[in-house]
């Protein structure tokens, strides 16, 4: 198991989802993706002192669903509000 590998997916994913421009997509995160306070937001950096901190989210079981999860969302983002980061809103692609 690559730790840094896991820990910086599930720090990306935390990141890009926490950018979603739809709050009942994002809701979703909240309650079966990473648990809101778990990563400081924008906090992409990863050393091994945040293994305690990620340890079950980078559990091999845990891990595939959270990337199942995030998957999902971003399929759904798509069809509804996408991303918005620093005043930039993606352009709607109807999820195609």
């Amino acid at each position: 198991m690559n730790k840094i590998e896991r820990m910086t997916m599930v720090k990306t994913m935390e990141f890009i989802t926490r950018n979603l421009n739809d709050e009942e997509v994002f809701s979703d995160w909240l309650t079966v993706g990473v648990a809101d306070g778990d990563i400081e937001y924008g906090d992409v950096a990863v050393n091994l002192n945040d293994e305690d901190a990620l340890e079950y989210y980078i559990e091999d079981e845990n891990f595939a669903d959270l990337m199942d999860t995030f998957l999902k969302l971003m399929k759904a983002a798509c069809k509804t509000g996408g991303l918005y980061c620093d005043g930039v809103v993606s352009k709607p692609s109807g999820g195609d």
